[in-house]
């Protein structure tokens, strides 16, 4: 794909935490930059992406970015578009889009462009906001679909642009791992297989179906841990406090392990015998494509993101909320290694195939320019 010229690009996203979409910005920020084009952030004071996107500290503004309805924070961004003769603005949250809305309204050089990350439905409010956004880029084809049931923008202007992950960094992990020092800094016994999910703790992530999978798993491999990566994003640490009753309540103290945040993702992954999400929803499924670029064998629920990610790959796929199913399917590839290293393997190559870094920033590159394009036409 040809090099388009360099665009002023302002990206806006008000999100605390860092979840599924504030990594495809940390990943899409740096991809655009290193081809050339000029971009500029609008973030919350205390956003987890500032430390994602260092480096880049002279180009991002903090806006209290408070909800939809916050008029002071679109008159800055209005300003901002105006000062830094913004070409590009695109928003990646719900609640921001009105706001990036009334910036693109003030500015009408600036075209509008939003990507939708999930699958929950959008409000009336939004069909109006929508009119004005030159592209919605949605994140895999469920989404798209959803999108386009709702009627609240021409499907003309609905484009796909797949997540991408940097699959050489989880390929480059599992040349020469040693799973042992990864156990041993975790205290996880040498012998024991390792079952591992990640994801904030919400309930939507399925971690209580995991958990109580767990319990059935260890009556046939008793020795076996099970390892769970994931920030609790409520204010109280009430999803936390609810898992580690359960973990309790199941039996599971000592073969649970609950870890918080990991800045080492490539090596978790490696460390697993089995991946599982749990999810009870996806709309594309981010981490399920890094366990595969890992290397490592995966078990999901039939979410749409999680069946558009693994559909070429053999993967299981079992009923969402159903735990029984979810620990038969691990049971399954824990007493067949051979499978394991199938799917494994399989995965990996689909990875690299299909969920390119670059494929993504290319083709969000070719979002901006067709944007560009109509609007210089009209």
């Amino acid at each position: 794909m040809p090099r388009i010229a360099p665009l002023k690009v302002l990206q806006i996203s008000s999100a605390q935490s860092l979840g599924g979409g504030e990594r495809h910005l940390a990943d899409l920020a740096p991809g655009l930059i290193a081809r050339g084009h000029d971009l500029h952030f609008a973030l919350r004071p205390g956003s987890a992406l500032l430390d994602e996107l260092k480096g880049l500290e002279s180009n991002i503004s903090t806006l209290s970015l408070r909800n939809a309805l916050d008029a002071g924070s679109a008159r800055r961004l209005a300003r901002m578009v105006r000062q830094h003769e913004i070409e590009i603005i695109h928003a990646h949250l719900a609640r921001d889009y009105p706001l990036a809305a009334y910036a693109s309204g003030r500015n009408p050089r600036a075209k509008l462009i939003v990507t939708r990350h999930v699958l929950f439905p959008l409000n009336r409010l939004h069909r109006l906001v929508l009119s004005q956004a030159a592209r919605v880029i949605a994140v895999s084809e469920s989404v798209a679909r959803s999108l386009r049931a709702q009627e609240l923008v021409p499907a003309e202007r609905i484009v796909v642009v797949p997540n991408g992950i940097d699959v050489e960094r989880f390929q480059k992990a599992r040349a020469g791992f040693d799973s042992g020092n990864f156990r041993r800094r975790w205290n996880i016994p040498e012998q024991h297989l390792l079952i591992g999910s990640v994801g904030e703790l919400r309930p939507l992530k399925g971690h209580e179906d995991f958990l109580r999978a767990a319990a059935i798993i260890l009556r046939q491999f008793p020795q076996t841990s099970f390892v769970i990566a994931g920030v609790d994003p409520s204010q109280t640490g009430e999803h936390r406090e609810r898992l580690e009753r359960l973990i309790a309540d199941l039996a599971l103290t000592g073969h649970v392990h609950l870890f918080g945040w990991l800045d080492d993702l490539p090596s978790f992954y490696c460390a697993l015998d089995v991946f599982v999400s749990a999810s009870h929803t996806e709309s594309f499924g981010l981490v399920i494509a890094e366990a595969l670029a890992s290397g490592t064998a995966v078990v999901a629920t039939g979410t749409e993101g999680a069946e558009e990610v693994l559909s070429a790959t053999g993967a299981a796929l079992v009923p969402v909320a159903d735990a029984e199913a979810l620990a038969k399917s691990v049971i399954a590839l824990l007493a067949d290694p051979a499978r394991r290293l199938q799917l494994a393997t399989s995965g990996a190559t689909i990875a690299r195939q299909r969920f390119s870094m670059s494929r993504m920033v290319e083709e969000t590159e070719q979002v901006y320019h067709e944007a560009r394009r109509c609007a210089d036409e009209a």
